[in-house]
């Protein structure tokens, strides 16, 4: 069973890169595996968050990404590092689409997108992993470890 604490954990479970979204957004996703797996982001600080009003998100389709500071204080999962959990046929395509959507553009990310309404979003770590698995599943079943483990879903992983 995978633990969601603390990012060493998280590298004994396979996951690497541990890149800050900055490092991302500046082309740090060219490094990234074009085959398909699972990637986390992850917050390495235990601190209490800060929510912002406005996110840095797209607005795909004509959507507002943003929720309440009351729905960001609900879904926020205390001792866990782990923010969100995300799938990719194409680790490089995929990430490279969430930091797209993370720095204002109006790309199909919309997974993930309370991330963008952290303060701090800018310092949260991205780690990923290739799979010869099926991403969807693995995806779903990380979560639902999770779930298990913490009674909830990650905190940017809502329900479609």
């Amino acid at each position: 069973m995978m633990e969601f604490k603390d990012i060493e954990e998280l590298k004994r479970n396979g996951f690497v890169g541990f890149k800050t979204i900055a490092e991302m957004k500046n082309d740090g996703c060219r490094e990234l595996p074009g085959p398909g797996g699972v990637y986390l982001i992850v917050r390495p600080q235990n601190t209490q968050p800060q929510f912002l009003t406005v996110g840095l998100g797209g607005h795909f389709k004509g959507q507002d990404p943003n929720v309440s500071i009351d729905k960001l204080k609900a879904n926020w999962v205390e001792d866990t590092c782990v923010l969100y959990i995300g799938k990719a046929t194409s680790l490089k395509t995929r990430v490279s689409a969430y930091m797209s959507f993370g720095k204002g553009s109006n790309v199909g990310h919309w997974g993930g997108r309370l991330v963008w309404q952290l303060a701090d979003s800018d310092q949260l770590l991205v780690a990923w992993k290739q799979t010869e698995e099926d991403p969807r599943q693995v995806e779903k079943d990380m979560i639902k470890e999770f779930r298990d483990q913490y009674g909830a879903r990650p905190f940017a992983n809502l329900q479609s």
